[in-house]
């Protein structure tokens, strides 16, 4: 029997078989011995074949994935985590105060989601919390990330009366959503799915982070063709198995341009001569802060600023 992998909890896995019917299932030792650099080789999403055994099952084989989306482990240097597979778009979930998303991790997550051609959309939260200022800097972000070709959408997840045009982009699809600990996972999907009835936490008022309230990645069937993976909180995105090289080739924006640099796949856009990147950067048709994420990725700098 096949089906799809919704939830891992240590050494068990819950499956939604084919027969529309769920199974706790383990995996079959062999699988673990196959030289796999990731730190958990089934990922949520992944499509297995497996033996049913009552209401349990034993995994024997993992099915070839369209994509999967990776950041480095944070527990075993060298190993990605993959957060799940076979995806049909990323959201990213953010917010400019309680807390403030960094830029850094907004742009690694796009990046990680456009080197498999996945779609992104960036939903702003808690639009009702900013002033005049900060709604300013939120629009000008929002047009930044626009003109890159990302759809953006504002919105208050605890507030807006209408959330239609969010859970219009989520129908038909399997939707991984990503973002820091407080942005409002857990109370976006509730107030469009009350079914799932998700754990919601408070922000800190002292340090103005999120408490996690998701511990795991999991898969949730909404209806026969639409699945939302809930994702753990994520303070930082380790980017993996990336040249330095090819970087650029996940910014839209800078994909054409590098061709007309002087010394072509060779350069990396950060001093040398004759560089088309760093002229646009200069003349404004590139956004400062989008660059200033490339090169902390270039670079191996911090991605939480």
């Amino acid at each position: 029997m096949t089906g799809r992998v919704l939830k891992s909890t240590g050494s068990w896995y819950e499956v939604a078989g084919e027969d529309t019917l769920q199974y706790a299932c383990r995996v079959r030792g062999k699988l673990r011995l196959e030289g796999f650099k990731e730190s958990n080789p089934i990922a949520v999403g992944d499509r297995v074949a497996f033996e049913a055994i009552g209401k349990e099952g034993i995994i024997t084989e993992i099915l070839p994935r369209d994509n999967h989306m990776l950041r480095q482990s944070v527990k075993r240097t060298g190993h990605a985590s993959v957060l799940a597979a076979n995806i049909d778009q990323v959201l990213i979930l953010a917010t400019l105060r309680q807390p403030r998303t960094s830029l850094g991790f907004i742009d690694r997550v796009l990046v990680s989601a456009e080197s498999f051609r996945i779609p992104q959309l960036i939903v702003f939260n808690k639009k009702d919390l900013l002033n005049e200022d900060e709604l300013r800097e939120l629009n000008q972000l929002s047009i930044a990330y626009q003109e890159t070709g990302t759809a953006v959408l504002l919105i208050s997840a605890a507030h807006d009366p209408d959330l239609t045009p969010i859970k219009d982009r989520l129908q038909n699809k399997v939707t991984l959503i990503a973002g820091h600990s407080g942005v409002g996972k857990s109370t976006l999907l509730n107030r469009l799915f009350p079914q799932l009835e998700l754990a919601t936490g408070a922000i800190s008022g002292y340090s103005e982070k999120g408490t996690h309230t998701t511990t795991f990645a999991e898969m949730f069937r909404l209806n026969e063709t639409t699945f939302i993976i809930d994702t753990p909180g994520i303070k930082e995105w380790g980017l993996m198995d990336m040249d330095k090289q090819e970087i650029s080739d996940y910014f839209p924006e800078m994909r054409e341009l590098r061709l007309d640099c002087k010394f072509g796949s060779r350069c990396l856009h950060l001093n040398e001569p004759k560089c088309a990147i760093l002229h646009a950067v200069e003349t404004g048709s590139i956004a400062a802060s989008r660059y200033q994420s490339y090169v902390s990725m270039v670079t191996g700098e911090d991605n939480r600023k």
